[in-house]
Parts: structure tokens; sequence; C-alpha cells
């Protein structure tokens, strides 16, 4: 029997009263404390808890035309500003309730924010419900007036959806662990009730997120050889977590039929996969990411946002706890987890991880046929802590529970969901390079290239920069400089700007290419010459620095230098052997790829030939411990081969199941992110969800 629209249920009842009390408590608190405001009795707080839900919903209607023409700017200057007029109204118009000033009214706010936030987590509910209680009410509302059992108007059964949520950074072991430590229960309850199926998928060299993402999301991965590449074609170094690289290389890749085109949404990523609603895009963020009215959900509900910001603090203090306990404990390998990375911690895995789930929820609501949404906060972590440290696989936990509250959402949508949950690569622990040699791989170069006053280019290790710096160019107002970016190797780089603009200071610059360009990503470096206008050979290489190669090769640390020849192709250069990876694979003396798998062959051979790779490719060393050695001061790293870190999830819906065509017959899964990417295809097509995408356009790249 179809409920009215006027019902009310005994469920949302209990949710007014809940919702009603936690705030009270919190406003109770925070008036007792504040120098300024005072009450002369508890029902009076209570009334001003109503007040204050009351008068959200009264300015809401005004808060979208401000939120629509602002943008996110705009939503969230209006949100902030709602939560303070609506507090202080409360305060001052409430009989037996006394406040001075509009600052007392905001110092309420953050006081109950804080009481709420610990009561949460007292009380053992410190997911992200909160976040999303709006919209879950909302969806529920209109639910019930749709009818009962997953039904839409009309009566019929609700059509497909897709939901996928990548979680950045996490290897197919790691997640295993988190199972058997009782840290990941909305996926283990999947997995044993049998709705589930986990499954592995091959990250190929380059392990990197915007080379997994482009093959994900546009089925591109060839498009991207590392994390931060020499440009020839625009004389630069190009780092992906840019706004502005992003989206040039975003240009070169899509051909607008990625895995979200035809009404997808995309969230938090680095690439659009072709979605009409995009929000937190790195490569769409200095367009203005997303309209403001589903921003305005997260910063106008009362103590939302203020919360986020209280727990993000109470991130920053845990950080500072766990790298004292570290430190103190002497556990190593281990790299300096102070500075920067402290308070980006705090930002991206609450106050980005709420507002991004909040998103989705929104997206969800309104019934977006597919939809992405990647998540960073174990990526961020293990890169300082250590993939397998109790900090890093406790941030699952967190992930896990946006997933129960996303799966709740799912439940009263407007489309009947299928969720995948994958990763884009995993992580490899180990020392770094330099603590391993005491140099640096450019300090390498530079001393066997045996030249002295060479102009070098780069890159700053500033991957935890990206999803902030996207947030920022998001919500930056109309006008102003999108392109900024912050960290360290945003420094001094604005706009589109030459060479120069790229290098981190203290690296001499000027109008002319750099003699040589060394990047690292993780366990992957490259080495370019720019100011040669083809990549260089071999014996290009030993006819200017005859001992570079031989040097590299030999150096500790380093396992493996790839470098074309012009007489027999790709060759794999190790200390003791080389293997000829084109033609026929002969290997010559002992086998440097040998401890790296049979994997490491072919994609190298695959990355040797991708366009901007570098004049040199190197692969630090898989120790017998199964560590590698990151190019860069990470000791949690992905990038290259070695270790769990090409070992990537897939836990998919078992209804869902993987095309037998597509798993690779020597592995025995999907081997690299544009096999990933047919496979979703596919199961979005099977679904009923690519009606409107032309599979046969030509491809406008």
């Amino acid at each position: 029997m179809t409920r009215r629209w006027w019902t009310i249920t005994l469920s949302d009842l209990g949710d007014v009263l809940l919702g009603l009390v936690i705030s009270a408590i919190g406003l109770g608190a925070g008036i007792a404390l504040v120098d300024g405001v005072s009450a002369s009795n508890p029902g009076s707080v209570l009334v001003v808890a109503a007040a204050v839900a009351v008068g959200d919903l009264v300015l809401r209607p005004s808060l979208r035309v401000l939120a629509r023409i602002g943008g996110a700017m705009g939503a969230l200057l209006a949100g902030l500003s709602a939560q303070v007029l609506v507090a202080w109204l409360a305060l001052w118009a409430v009989p037996g309730v006394q406040v001075r000033n509009g600052w007392s009214a905001v110092a309420v706010l953050v006081v109950a924010a804080v009481v709420m936030a610990i009561g949460r987590w007292i009380w053992g509910a410190s997911d992200s419900d909160y976040v999303v209680g709006d919209v879950l009410r909302r969806a529920r509302s209109r639910a019930r007036r749709a009818g009962e059992g997953g039904t839409v108007e009309d009566g019929a059964p609700r059509p497909a959806g897709l939901l996928v949520v990548q979680l950045d950074g996490v290897a197919a072991p790691v997640l295993e662990q988190a199972v058997d430590a009782g840290l990941v229960p909305t996926m283990t309850r999947w997995v044993t009730a049998g709705t589930h199926r986990p499954d592995r998928w091959w990250a190929r060299i380059p392990s990197t997120t915007p080379a997994s993402q482009a093959g994900i999301l546009h089925g591109a991965a060839d498009r991207i050889c590392s994390f931060r590449w020499w440009d020839r074609d625009v004389g630069r170094l190009v780092v992906t977590n840019h706004p502005d690289d992003a989206a040039m290389v975003e240009h070169r890749l899509s051909d607008g039929r990625g895995l979200l085109a035809g009404g997808g949404a995309a969230v938090a990523t680095m690439f659009s996969g072709d979605a009409a609603r995009q929000f937190l895009v790195m490569s769409q963020a200095r367009r203005g990411i997303g309209p403001g009215a589903p921003y305005l959900r997260f910063f106008a509900s009362p103590f939302v946002l203020a919360r986020a910001v209280t727990l993000t603090l109470g991130e920053v203090i845990k950080e500072l706890y766990q790298g004292r306990r570290q430190r103190l404990r002497d556990v190593r390998p281990r790299v300096p987890r102070r500075g920067w990375y402290v308070l980006l911690r705090g930002v991206t895995n609450v106050l980005l991880r709420d507002l991004a789930t909040a998103l989705t929820a929104e997206q969800l609501v309104r019934g977006v046929p597919v939809l992405y949404l990647s998540l960073v906060d174990y990526d961020e972590v293990a890169h300082h802590a250590g993939p397998t440290r109790p900090e890093s696989l406790r941030s699952l936990e967190g992930l896990d529970r946006v997933l129960g509250t996303l799966e709740r959402v799912c439940e009263v949508a407007p489309r009947d969901y299928r969720i995948v949950v994958l990763s884009d690569h995993g992580q490899t622990l180990g020392p770094t390079f330099e603590q391993v040699t005491g140099r640096t791989l450019p300090d390498l170069v530079h001393r066997l290239m045996a030249e002295p006053g060479l102009d070098t280019v780069q890159a700053a290790g500033d991957e935890e920069w990206g999803p902030l710096n996207a947030f920022l160019a998001s919500v930056r107002p109309r006008g102003e400089d999108r392109s900024v970016v912050l960290g360290p190797q945003g420094k001094g780089r604005s706009g589109d700007r030459r060479a120069d603009s790229s290098r981190p200071a203290g690296v001499r610059t000027g109008s002319a290419p750099p003699d040589v360009a060394v990047t690292g990503s993780g366990n992957l470096g490259m080495v370019w010459f720019p100011r040669v206008d083809h990549r260089l050979t071999l014996e290009e290489i030993d006819a200017r620095w005859p001992g570079l190669v031989g040097g590299l090769a030999a150096a500790p640390g380093i396992a493996v230098v790839l470098v074309d020849t012009a007489a027999r192709g790709l060759a794999a250069v190790g200390p003791a052997g080389i293997a000829w990876l084109e033609g026929d694979r002969v290997v010559e003396g002992t086998d440097p790829l040998a401890p790296f798998g049979p994997h490491a062959a072919p994609d190298l051979a695959r990355l040797g030939r991708l366009g901007n790779v570098g004049d040199l490719v190197l692969l630090s060393e898989l120790t017998a411990d199964g560590w590698v050695h990151a190019f860069e001061g990470q000791v949690g790293s992905h990038g290259g081969i070695g270790g769990p870190q090409n070992s990537a999830v897939l836990v998919h819906p078992r209804e869902l199941a993987l095309d037998p065509e597509l798993i690779d017959p020597e592995a025995g899964i999907l081997v690299g992110a544009d096999a990933v990417h047919r496979q979703l295809v596919q199961w979005a097509r099977e679904l009923g969800l690519r009606d409107g995408v032309d599979e046969d356009a030509e491809a406008t790249r």
C-alpha cells in the first residue's frame, strides 16, 4: 500500500528528536562555556536548538539562489554566514537566553561542534552519517511518496545505477589484512553474504593515480608515462596533480566516451571520465567545479562544517601523536612526518572526505546513472607512515564507514545502485633511496655525468597537495587566477609559463631548456635531456657521457636502467646483465628483471614506448624483504614495480561477473587500467547505462 506524502513514521520522529537532543546538548555546553552568553533554564536551550533547525529550513531557498549565482564559493560564504546568522538570531530571540554579540554566537557554534563531535565518538557513531543526514531525510521522504518496496512513482522497479568507489593506494593484500583485523565490516559483510566478490587486478607501470585513472575513466592509460614528466611539446615539467597540467592531459586523452559519459558524475577525481557533473575534479578545477547548490548542503547545514573542521583538527593532533610514537619506538623504515603534511592530512582525510561524501550522496539522490568517487585517506597516511602500519590500516575504518553511509543512501535513491569498490594501485614499504645510499637521484646523475654547472630541473614531492589545490581552485572567486598551485612544486608557478616556472626554489633557471630533468614517482625514476629534440639512444648517451648508464646500473639501490638502443631496441640494463625486451627476448648474464616477476618485462617494454618517457628509466632494487626504495621522501611508495604496489583491489557484485575475454590468460586477472575500464563500461552497458553514448563515434582527442 502506498503511503500518502504527509505520512510521518516513528523513524522520522526518532530522527528529529535525536537531532534536536544532540543539538541542544551541544548548544547547552556552548552557552555554559562561552563568556557573553547565558541561559536561565534548560528549556530555553531546547527552544534554541529547535529555532536553529527551523531557521535553517527557512533560509535554505534563498541560499540556493546565492549558491547558483556564486558557485562553490557562493555556497561556502552563504553557508557560513547563514550558520552564524541563524545561531545569533536564535540566541537573541529566545526568551531566557542572553547573547552579547555575534562573536559570542560564533564561539557557541564552535563549542557545540566540539561537544557534538566528542559525543559521537563516545557513542561510537563517528561515521559520516551526520554529513548526509539532510540528504537521507529528503531521500526517504521522496521514497515514501513514491511508494514502498523500492519502487518509483509509476510502480515499476527502480532502474539500475552504478557507483564506483576508488580507495586510493589500497593493495589487495592490505585489504585482506584489514578484513582479518575486523577494520572493514561493510565490505566484509558484502563478501560474507555473497553479494560481492573480491578480486585483484594488475596496475601496470607506471602504477600511479594519474595513469590508472586515465585508464579506468578514459581507457587511455598509455597517454601517461609517470606522475611527473618532462614534456617536450610544451617545454616544461608536467605535474599531473596541478589543475592546469591535469586539464592539458585530459584534453589529450578524452574522446567524449569515457566511463561517465551519458550523464554520469565524478567526485574528487583527477580526470572527469567525460562526466556531465563534476565536483572537485582536478582537470576541471580552473573552471570552478560544479554548481553551488550541492556544496550548500554541506556548508549551510547547522554544525556540519563546524564539526568537520573540529574533527580535522583532531586528525592533526592524531598525526602529531602517531608521528612522535614512531620516533620514540624507533620504527624503521620511516620518514619525517612534520611540516605541512600534518595539516594536509587533516584537511584531506576529514574535511574534504566529508565534503566528497556529501556531494556523492547528493548525486545518488539525484539518480545519476554512473558515479565515480575517489577517496585518498589511506594513500596519504601510508606514504608517510608505511602501508601496513597501524595508523594506515585504521584509516581504512573511515573509508569503510563512508561505504556504509553511501550504501544507506543507495537504499533510498531513485536508482538501484550496484556498488563496485576498487583501488588504482597499491603501495610497497621501504626506506628511501637517499636513506639507503646517502644521496638523491639527481645528485647521482650529476656525479656520473661529470659536467660541473649543469642546469637541472627536478620535481618536488608534492602529491599530497593535489586534493587541496583542486578544492581551492573550485571555490576561488570567478576572475581570480585558478591556476595558482600550493605546495613545493607550485612555488612561483602561475598560469601557463615556460620550463623555468616549473622549477622549485633553489634551482638555477634560464631561458633555454635545462641540461637534464630528473623525476621520481615512487621507485620509478626518469631522466631526460631536454636540450635534445628527441629521445636519446644508448649509443648517443655513451658518446656524450660514457660512464652514465653503466654507473647508474651499478649504483647501490638501483636494479634496472631502461634505455633505447639503435641496434636492438629497448634494453633493461642491470649490474650484472642485460635483458633485451623487443624481438627475441634474450638475457645476457644475470637477468635484472627476475626479482620483479613475470610482469616486469612486458610492463617495461610497454613503458619504454610511451610518449614523453624518459631517455633513461630507472627502477630501484627489490630487497629480499620485499622492500623498494622510493626516489622521493616516502616510506610507502608506488609508481614502479615490486611488492604489493601493483596488486590493486576490485570488489564487485557477483551478478556483475568478469568477462573471460578481458582476463589475461597467463595472469588470470585483469591486467592494466584499460582492461578495468573496458570491464566497467561493459557492466554499465549490461545495466542499460550507456544507451546515450555513441560507442562508434570517431575519437575526438
